[in-house]
């Protein structure tokens, strides 16, 4: 479904109507064609549904009512962006979802209580990446000095795009989760970190783009933050 915005004419639109697909990036409004997964049952969207079908049960049979309205105020009170960067609210059951899909999906603990912070978790500005042809480590860049960083339970989530070549600008297609950099109040992590690349090896002259979010142990979450490198 798309989301269409109007002003004296139709000034955004987001989504898929018929076989096009609409969209914006930093270069403005663009449309292209759909194309349906060649696999829409991989073996990853399975085990998502899996994840969002098992936190339902745990909303509905495990929380407690003053659990439940804890997530609800903190959806309340926390803004939201959709495609077309207008501010919405999600529900408390969103939010628990967000929270901990990505939680369970990295290996990490499920967070019951609702953050007590009213906030979404801080970007890392520092983000960057450097990758070698013929190696499948790819150096991942971040601010040491950040709080997640220093914190038991938090992690920093990376994903990589499929390779490219070297003079694409803009890249809209899907990423893959690679790994995890975690916090640790004892021993935090130190820049830069090393994640596997999962996929063929790079080689000289193609490019990277990555994203990446942070999770903090109290069930924060980032929105995603991008940057890009070109394999040397």
């Amino acid at each position: 479904m798309a989301l269409i915005k109007f002003g004296g004419g139709i000034v955004g639109m987001a989504g898929k109507i018929g076989g096009t697909v609409y969209a914006r990036n930093r270069y403005g409004q663009y449309a292209r064609s759909w194309a349906n997964p060649v696999n829409p049952r991989s073996d990853r969207q399975t085990a998502i549904r899996g994840i969002i079908g098992a936190l339902g049960d745990l909303w509905g049979q495990t929380l407690s009512d003053d659990q439940r309205a804890s997530w609800e105020n903190y959806a309340g009170n926390v803004d939201m962006k959709n495609r077309l960067g207008e501010t919405i609210q999600l529900s408390g059951f969103n939010h628990f979802c967000r929270s901990n899909a990505v939680r369970i999906h990295a290996g990490l603990e499920t967070v019951l209580d609702a953050p007590a912070i009213q906030a979404l978790a801080e970007h890392d500005t520092a983000f960057a990446i450097e990758a070698t042809a013929g190696s499948l480590n790819v150096e991942v860049a971040f601010d040491e000095g950040k709080d997640w960083a220093n914190e038991a339970g938090a992690a920093m989530l990376v994903h990589f795009s499929a390779l490219t070549n070297g003079n694409i600008q803009f890249y809209g297609g899907s990423y893959r989760y690679a790994g995890k950099i975690l916090g640790d109040d004892t021993t935090p992590p130190t820049s830069p970190a090393t994640i596997t690349y999962p996929g063929p090896t790079p080689q000289a002259g193609q490019k990277i783009f990555a994203k990446a979010r942070i999770v903090r142990a109290d069930g924060r979450v980032s929105e995603f933050f991008r940057t890009s490198g070109l394999v040397s």
